[in-house]
């Protein structure tokens, strides 16, 4: 049996230290998951929440019939794709508009390729970037990633492929105009 299977037969009996066990397993992951839909960090917290609201309402009619994450995952991305997305806004911490293509070194290089790849990803098409953040980000396996969003392997596959292909196009307009004769960044 494994660790998952013990903690939802524990909630299911009202155990509360079960239930704070699973939410601090899980949390984390969630959390992060979220981020990357709605950039805001309180309304990714309160996403994150609602998602384990919305678990426990339904664990009387919960059958463990995978990984509980798996579960965790469809709920919290329902809640995203009924977020509304607001654009985007990369301030620095002076109140300025940062600007991806600024030259940096070091740290401060990292970051701006961090920002140019949120960036590049908030322009994928939504069914597109669902599948990057599970696998970059969650690291989710692929055939994890088809049961979270309900969807054949060989779509998770070419959805992956096809956002590669997308990410590097964003990348390579993006450097083209910052920085005319740039090297372009490899995406794998």
């Amino acid at each position: 049996m494994d660790a998952d299977f013990i903690l939802i037969h524990k909630m299911k009996q009202g155990d509360e230290k079960a239930f704070n066990e699973f939410v601090g397993k899980y949390y984390g992951q969630i959390l992060k998951y979220c981020r990357w839909h709605c950039f805001d960090e309180e309304e990714a917290k309160d996403l994150t929440q609602e998602t384990f609201v919305r678990f426990m309402a339904g664990l009387s009619s919960y059958r463990h019939s995978g990984k509980a994450k798996n579960y965790l995952y469809t709920i919290a991305g329902n809640l995203c794709k009924n977020y509304y997305k607001k654009p985007m806004e990369i301030l620095t911490q002076d109140g300025q508009i940062m600007e991806n293509g600024a030259a940096a070194q070091g740290p401060e290089e990292d970051i701006t390729d961090k920002v140019l790849l949120e960036w590049a990803i908030g322009k994928l098409p939504r069914d597109l970037s669902e599948v990057v953040i599970l696998y970059y980000f969650q690291g989710l396996l692929m055939w994890e990633i088809a049961k979270v969003l309900g969807i054949g392997l060989p779509l998770v596959k070419y959805r992956l492929r096809q956002a590669r292909n997308l990410l590097k196009k964003f990348i390579e307009m993006e450097d083209g105009k910052n920085e005319s004769g740039s090297d372009v960044r490899k995406i794998q």
